[in-house]
């Protein structure tokens, strides 16, 4: 399906140990989470909260079990703070990523988020963008995009629930009002069937511009409870909203066949946050590997 080489296939360390909830998975050891990645059978990761920050060290750890790393969030406040503090912060992170050989930032704007409160309803309370925030994060996103060119890096975009950029016609604002050759698309199929969102048609519409992907599923159900009890996103996230591809309600054949088809090349990223006391993180690591192996023919 895919043409060799085209695709490299990583996951993300948030199953082991969640940045937003440390104590979920709080038990499990770095080396344990990446030698489990190497074990399912992955390429690569992101970087969790537990992976040293010493590119030396850190280059050790993964060349011993063949892994390589493809990015890292970086969360921006362009809306609510001076525009220096995100750059400053940027441009350290920028630096440690070059360092490491990765070719994409993953950036999502936290200005007003409500992803990282326990008590917040995600879907009552999700913040809406002024016409002013808008004007400052596309004037920001596109400094940060020329930032990243200097290293010949890529900053995409991760629309995210409980942020200002999640819906459809969010993500088409975004797209439109900043720079196509500075500002690219983080494309997380998780993210927008949780919203309402149909991921093919942001799909199809944005592909010249996705740099990246998030392969995340969803259990229905859990959605359904998420917006009928009015639970917040971290709330979610402990009940089990998000699960790894073979393992939720979206069929991915689809969405491999128009990547395949229109010859993407990057990451391809299994995220799935769940509670690693409910989810073992490498049961599911292994379960995504083999249906991305089925589907997918990777």
């Amino acid at each position: 399906m895919f043409r060799e080489h085209m695709i490299k296939l990583g996951i993300a360390p948030i199953a082991w140990t969640n940045d937003d909830m440390p104590e979920l998975g709080r038990e499990n050891t770095f080396e344990q989470c990446i030698s489990e990645m190497a074990l399912a059978g992955f390429a690569g990761s992101e970087v969790g909260n537990k992976y040293p920050r010493d590119t030396k060290e850190l280059k050790k750890a993964l060349t011993l079990r063949n892994l390589e790393i493809a990015s890292a969030w970086f969360s921006s406040y362009i809306t609510t703070k001076p525009l220096q503090e995100t750059i400053d912060a940027f441009i350290e992170h920028r630096d440690f990523l070059y360092e490491m050989g990765a070719k994409v930032i993953v950036v999502a704007e936290q200005g007003h988020s409500i992803q990282g409160s326990m008590d917040t309803p995600l879907f009552k309370e999700k913040p809406v963008f002024t016409a002013e925030d808008w004007e400052r994060l596309a004037e920001g996103l596109n400094d940060l995009g020329r930032l990243a060119k200097e290293k010949d890096m890529s900053v995409v975009y991760h629309h995210h629930m409980g942020t200002g950029i999640q819906t459809t016609e969010e993500i088409d604002k975004l797209m439109e009002i900043t720079d196509p050759n500075l500002v690219y698309l983080l494309f997380d199929t998780g993210h927008l069937v949780f919203s309402g969102e149909n991921p093919i048609h942001i799909l199809e519409k944005y592909l010249p511009r996705i740099r990246h992907v998030h392969l995340k599923d969803i259990r229905q159900d859990v959605v359904e409870r998420v917006k009928t009890e009015s639970l917040s996103f971290l709330q979610a996230v402990k009940e089990g909203a998000f699960t790894v591809p073979g393992d939720g309600a979206i069929d991915f054949a689809p969405i491999f066949h128009i990547l395949a088809e229109n010859e993407y090349k990057g990451w391809f990223i299994v995220e799935a946050e769940q509670d690693p006391a409910k989810a073992n993180p490498f049961e599911y690591a292994v379960k995504a590997r083999q249906y991305i192996r089925e589907e997918a023919h990777l």
